[in-house]
């Protein structure tokens, strides 16, 4: 028998959600009998789909305004440190400096450039669309960085537009090179290698297409140099700035394929690489290659090869695999720096050319090292470090001598000085070690009463490390405890700590989560009413599995831009590129597997999933809204649900990207007010 989970929810006031018609459709897949009854909802054209979304969502609005009214200070904390003069981190090319601003009052970033005491502006975003919902994407400068393609897309659709500007004047060079996901210069510079990229294409789930595209002339006489051979697979071609080649790759998410040849020549490229387990990443250099791979090594490792003889059979090891992850690497004229993981925290180290190691690089202040980038020209490697309480700087370490150097910092308006960071590690299911941050006031009592936000994502060998609370900080600093879980799926230790969490495995993650959730209610941080869940994209998918099949665990939940029908998710946008990571339906084994935890098939008749606000953005070309849409309107269906099931949707936005300030703010407002009320924390400091 069924029961009937009313954690939290008992309390909650009815939700007045727009009557949502199921009109089933039945189909047998692999023998499997499945009855979809909001398919409907799949087409976000249909104007009647378009009401229901709008209809939804001011019914959300609503619900808010009556039953989770504004948090006092909340809002003025939100614009006082997002509505401010920002100027981010440096690039560099040729001696120049490259930056983007944003002053208070504007809506979207602008690049700018330093000419000796002069600060020049390049381009404005704000030109193209003044309503500030354009935003600048990639700027990708020429050799010698008196040009950039600059970048430019509407409504956080990710779509580019990307112009060449003049960086003296800021002028533009020619027309606009529209639809392409892509730029990169050809050693002349008379020509790009480029990938279109539309909505168009996305809806065909076209194969990626790779062309070289003669600057100023007309796209009809690209020639096309490279193509996938289905839509989960990429490619790419691309000159690098040293290495005197030309490199055409293909591959999916976890394996590739590497050709070279030699710059200019139209003879056939050389297979250098080819894997259909396993990936290589090269960085070239004027005499030599360097090649990061987990081929044979899940915590990868250093190699080396050379272009007389460049076939991978003939690479030498310059840093074996290591207990540790190897994250990253970069090259200086004396140096190899090497970037290391050790339960999820960073470590820096200095090897000779030769491999040797050196000495651990002691960081200029405390804190995780989140970026490597050499400057060429100067002979630098500019690293990023950040901590939870302090916010983002970046150095310079000199390539010779690695002696540090601070050429940025932020300042924002935000006291961390109570907030305090610890790692803890959490028994698993299966035994295994669950990494985790946990965030709290430094006058927190482990007595079962504090409001929890537990985070996930554990998919795509993306791992957590720590990072700047910002707006965090108004929920911690009210009395919240935030807890940051490395579940399987993710790269906390290599390669394995990945696929414990993929394809037949995925359940892994989830129960991971479930781990850490079970851990906070014992060890009396919280009690499942003050714990709410939140992710995003794959940890959206994360906090639909986690309601559905653990409803008693939560009291609230955050799930946005998810992806919940896993049965059907493939068949739209880009989503085709994920198969390696969840497995194709169209595969009986595999259909077994997704089916297994889809979300939107587990949402079971008369068992109630506590408080949710499931959120999208319209204009998403990653994850199709569909999957917000079609989950809330069978919850809210559900004869047993007693929470309200909330929609909330950005009609001017999409995965997140690019959205303006003001966005920005009532987003997060809306996020954290429900949250805060969600959890009792709607009280004045």
């Amino acid at each position: 028998m069924a029961m009937v989970f009313t954690v939290a929810a008992s309390a909650q006031p009815e939700h007045a959600a727009p009557p949502t018609p199921a009109r089933p459709v039945v189909e047998t897949v692999h023998g499997v009998t499945l009855t979809d009854g909001y398919r409907w909802l799949e087409n976000g054209k249909d104007p009647e789909v378009e009401k229901w979304t709008r209809a939804q969502h001011a019914a959300t609005l609503s619900w808010l305004d009556t039953n989770a009214p504004p948090v006092p200070g909340l809002r003025a904390e939100l614009e006082q440190l997002i509505d401010r003069d920002v100027t981010r981190p440096p690039f560099f090319r040729k001696g120049r400096e490259f930056f983007l601003r944003t002053r208070k009052g504007e809506q979207q970033a602008k690049l700018y450039t330093r000419l000796g005491s002069e600060e020049r502006l390049l381009f404005d975003p704000m030109t193209l669309d003044a309503s500030g919902k354009t935003a600048l994407g990639s700027i990708v400068l020429s050799r010698d960085g008196s040009r950039a393609a600059v970048a430019a897309y509407a409504k956080g659709s990710e779509y580019t537009d990307y112009r060449i500007i003049d960086t003296l004047t800021g002028k533009q060079i020619g027309p606009a090179i529209t639809g392409i996901r892509g730029f990169g210069w050809a050693r002349d510079e008379r020509y790009a290698y480029i990938s279109p990229r539309t909505a168009e294409t996305d809806a065909r789930q076209q194969p990626m297409k790779c062309y070289r595209h003669r600057l100023g002339s007309d796209r009809a006489t690209d020639e096309l140099l490279l193509e996938a051979k289905d839509a989960k697979d990429y490619c790419a071609v691309y000159e690098p700035l040293e290495g005197d080649v030309t490199v055409f790759e293909h591959g999916n998410y976890w394996a590739n394929t590497l050709r070279i040849r030699p710059l200019g020549e139209t003879t056939p490229p050389r297979t250098i690489w080819t894997s259909d387990k396993h990936r290589a990443q090269v960085t070239f250099r004027r005499d030599r290659f360097y090649v990061r791979t987990n081929d044979g090594a899940p915590n990868w490792k250093l190699m080396t090869g050379s272009y007389a003889r460049p076939a991978s059979a003939h690479w030498q090891v310059l840093v074996p695999e290591q207990e540790t992850v190897l994250e990253d690497f970069d090259v200086t004229s004396q140096w190899l720096l090497l970037l290391d993981k050790k339960d999820v925290l960073t470590r820096l180290f200095a090897h000779d050319l030769s491999g040797k190691r050196v000495r651990e690089m002691a960081l200029p202040v405390l804190g995780n090292i989140d970026s490597l980038t050499y400057d060429l020209d100067a002979n630098r490697v500019h690293a990023g470090l950040v901590s939870f309480t302090s916010p983002g700087r970046l150095y310079e370490l000199d390539g010779r001598s690695l002696d540090w150097k601070l050429v940025w910092e932020d300042n924002p308006p935000l006291d961390t000085s109570r907030i305090v960071a610890k790692r803890i590690f959490v028994p698993a299911k299966d035994g295994a070690s669950v990494p985790a941050f946990v965030l709290h006031r430094d006058d927190i009592k482990l007595d079962g009463s504090n409001p929890v936000l537990l985070y996930g994502y554990g998919g795509f060998e993306i791992g957590i490390g720590p990072f700047y609370v910002s707006t965090l900080g108004s929920f911690i600093n009210r009395g919240g405890v935030f807890v940051d879980a490395g579940l399987r799926g993710g790269d906390e230790y290599g390669e394995r700590w990945h696929q414990q969490g993929m394809l037949a495995r995925k359940q892994t993650t989830f129960d991971d989560l479930f781990a850490v959730a079970e851990w906070l209610i014992a060890e009396k941080y919280t009690v499942p009413a003050k714990l709410a869940v939140q992710g995003g994209s794959n940890g959206g998918l994360l906090v639909g599995a986690a309601i559905t099949q653990r409803p008693d665990l939560f009291g609230a939940a955050l799930c946005q831009v998810p992806l919940l029908d896993m049965v059907r998710y493939h068949k739209f946008l880009i989503a085709p590129a994920w198969i390696p990571e969840y497995g194709d339906p169209e595969k009986a084994d595999d259909f077994r597997t997704l089916l297994s935890y889809s979300p939107y098939h587990h949402l079971r008749q008369g068992v109630s999933l506590p408080l949710t606000m499931v959120t999208a953005g319209e204009y998403d070309s990653r994850v199709d809204p569909l999957h917000a849409k079609k989950f809330v309107a069978a919850a809210q269906n559900n004869s047993g649900q007693a929470s309200p099931v909330l929609l909330y949707m950005d009609f001017d936005s999409g995965h997140g990207f690019g959205k303006s300030r003001k966005s920005i703010i009532d987003d997060r407002e809306v996020e954290l007010r429900f949250l805060m009320n969600a959890l009792g924390m709607n009280k004045a400091r």
